[in-house]
């Protein structure tokens, strides 16, 4: 990068020189000629005014071309940078951040004094065996959350047998929103015991990383804009864990011009997007479409009814809800279906419970099965709030809980290798729900994490249907195609961002 600053100086030293000597002649020559003298006078002041631009200009902050990229870290100090919330020391080694893991203090971060918004940025790092850590961007450190614990997006750094490096974690706020457990590709980039090369491009609401130069996550959030970059010391609670260090170098920021510099992201890399009952351009051109509006009742109606519940459901601020009665099945508003019949398709909504809440989102739903008391009939991603639901202890092997497939299958972790629990975000928090079905073969995800997986054209599953409470339901779950259902339990649940795609055969 060229240093602009540094030849105007230069040229300033010259018309010093200039100015001085002219300073000198016009001394000389005031007596002699007022012709002579006023010619000097205005060079002098042409020359002043040229000095006096040059020196303001090698002044100002606004010394360097951000059109280029430019060093985070001088390599020298930590001059522009602030320790937040945990004690593990940071120090320099060669042209090296390196930071070492501390017992008995919570997580650390080296963090810039200045706030980013969008940007491009990039960086080695080399971590220890056993330590995790992370990059924080567009993060905040305000007085007024948890005092002042550091929150917001992170860049997962980490050599664990799940292979979530280059994931996206929202610290302290609403955990992981974009798990490499949707990209497998990706969980191949870091490799352990070595440097390996990052890129994070956070432009407007789109969020993207790269490890090694194979792609990561692409993200689609738009809760932060600004924040700054923090450099994390994770917390330990082994001792085998202490004194373990994570190093960064080759640390650059680029904030101007940044279409040139974005790199292409490949087709075949997920999205997943956090806007509200909003289609992103890429969610449109891959055959995603909005099931529900967000504001009205279209191309929904009653499982039972000709037309849309007249009470036991509400539309308020971007989100249905189902509202709280006596805790029967469809004994309020009653259960709502798609007008639409779908077969091979994938599905993904947002849902949040309340306490103790009982609800489901059904599929291959037959409204003829049962014309009676109770909910329509088809097979279910069960919701349920585990902890406070006596239903989570009935069942078989806890076939009834959150995530499950209802009565037939329990749902678990099949996307952590080292974790066997499944991620809820908790109750009165916003989760997300995925269903994909194609020719049989029936995944559910809870948080972006499988769960579980069954083909319901097979033996086995029409086994586990002999076993149930849908054993007298003749033809469960065989469908070729019908509405989709989202479950009135009497407790209330919240639901936003339903949409779908349909899958070919």
């Amino acid at each position: 990068m060229v240093n602009v600053c540094k030849y105007r100086k230069i040229l300033l030293k010259f018309l010093f020189c200039i100015l001085a000597a002219f300073l000198h002649i016009s001394a000389m020559t005031m007596n002699t000629s007022t012709a002579t003298s006023k010619t000097y006078l205005l060079l002098f002041s042409q020359i002043g005014l040229l000095v006096l631009f040059l020196a303001i200009s090698c002044t100002t902050p606004n010394t360097v071309n951000t059109d280029e990229w430019i060093p985070l870290f001088n390599g020298k100090d930590f001059h522009n940078f602030v320790k937040l919330n945990g004690t593990a020391e940071y120090h320099i080694e060669g042209n090296s951040i390196v930071g070492v893991s501390q017992l008995n203090t919570p997580n650390t971060f080296l963090a810039t004094k200045e706030k980013y918004s969008d940007f491009i940025l990039e960086f080695e790092v080399w971590v220890d065996t056993l330590l995790n850590s992370g990059v924080q961007f567009r993060s905040i450190s305000d007085a007024s959350f948890q005092n002042g614990r550091v929150h917001g997006y992170q860049c997962e750094i980490e050599s664990s047998p799940r292979k979530w490096a280059g994931g996206i974690y929202d610290e302290a706020r609403r955990g992981w929103l974009y798990p490499l457990s949707v990209n497998p590709e990706g969980q191949e980039a870091f490799q352990p015991d070595k440097w390996n090369k990052y890129r994070i491009e956070a432009i407007g609401s789109d969020i993207q990383t790269w490890v090694n130069d194979i792609p990561c996550a692409r993200l689609k959030d738009d809760l932060t804009a600004e924040g700054i970059i923090a450099f994390q010391v994770h917390a330990i609670g082994d001792p085998k864990q202490a004194n373990k260090k994570v190093r960064w170098r080759n640390i650059r920021i680029k904030t101007q011009n940044l279409d040139k510099e974005r790199k292409s992201m490949p087709e075949t890399v997920r999205e997943i997007s956090y806007l509200h009952n909003e289609l992103t351009d890429y969610e449109k051109e891959h055959g995603w479409k909005l099931l529900w509006d967000g504001a009205s009742t279209k191309d929904w109606k009653g499982a039972k009814l000709d037309s849309f519940p007249t009470k036991g459901w509400q539309i308020k601020g971007g989100v249905l809800t189902v509202m709280g009665a006596d805790g029967g099945e469809s004994s309020n508003g009653g259960d709502i279906i798609t007008t639409k019949k779908y077969g091979n398709f994938e599905l993904e909504l947002d849902f949040s419970l309340t306490k103790g809440a009982n609800s489901g989102i059904k599929y291959y739903v037959d409204p003829n099965l049962n014309k009676g008391e109770g909910s329509a009939i088809g097979l279910e991603f069960q919701l349920l709030d585990d902890e406070n639901h006596p239903d989570a202890q009935n069942g078989t092997n806890g076939n009834r809980t959150l995530g499950s497939l209802y009565d037939l299958i329990p749902a678990g972790n099949l996307s952590e290798a080292n974790r066997t629990t499944k991620r809820f975000e908790g109750v009165g928090k916003w989760n997300k729900a995925r269903i994909v079905s194609k020719n049989g073969q029936v995944e559910h995800w809870l948080n972006n994490v499988k769960v579980l997986e069954y083909n319901r054209f097979s033996e086995e599953f029409k086994n586990l249907v002999a076993q149930s409470k849908y054993k007298n339901w003749e033809g469960f779950g065989q469908l070729n195609e019908a509405p989709i259902l989202l479950q009135d339990h009497g407790n209330e649940v919240h639901f936003r961002s339903i949409k779908i795609r349909e899958l070919g055969n």
